[in-house]
């Protein structure tokens, strides 16, 4: 049984600092695509970063990328998102996700069938 359970979120002021961590089971992360997606009340789920570890590879959506940083420790089975110079945009709902390493490595959301519950990230100004 698949479990990804999320962790880390919490509320911060704008330009501070979160690590948000996903800790998976059930699963072996390296042969996977592991992504962190986000979601707003009324808006559709949008993806933040993925990270392909057996390429090497890291993939940033383009309101994230230079702030956010995705890290993978396969030893520990955990999928980590360092989130730096936060804005009150970023407040959102942050889901752990895990998809097979088939096809095109991006944020698709129809690429990832395994989601965790989710945890809560405010940034106030």
């Amino acid at each position: 049984q698949v479990q990804l359970v999320e962790s880390g979120g919490g509320s911060v002021q704008a330009g501070g600092s979160l690590r948000l961590s996903c800790a998976a089971s059930g699963l072996t992360i390296s042969r996977m695509y592991m992504a962190w997606f986000r979601q707003v009340p009324g808006k559709e789920r949008e993806g933040v970063a993925c990270i392909y570890s057996r390429a090497g590879a890291t993939y940033y959506a383009d309101s994230v990328r230079g702030r956010f940083t995705i890290s993978q420790d396969n030893a520990k089975s955990t999928v980590d998102l360092q989130m730096n110079s936060l804005k009150p945009e970023d407040t959102a709902m942050y889901f752990c996700a895990a998809g097979p390493a088939l096809g095109v490595f991006d944020l698709a959301t129809r690429r990832y069938n395994y989601w965790g519950q989710g945890t809560q990230v405010t940034v106030s100004s």
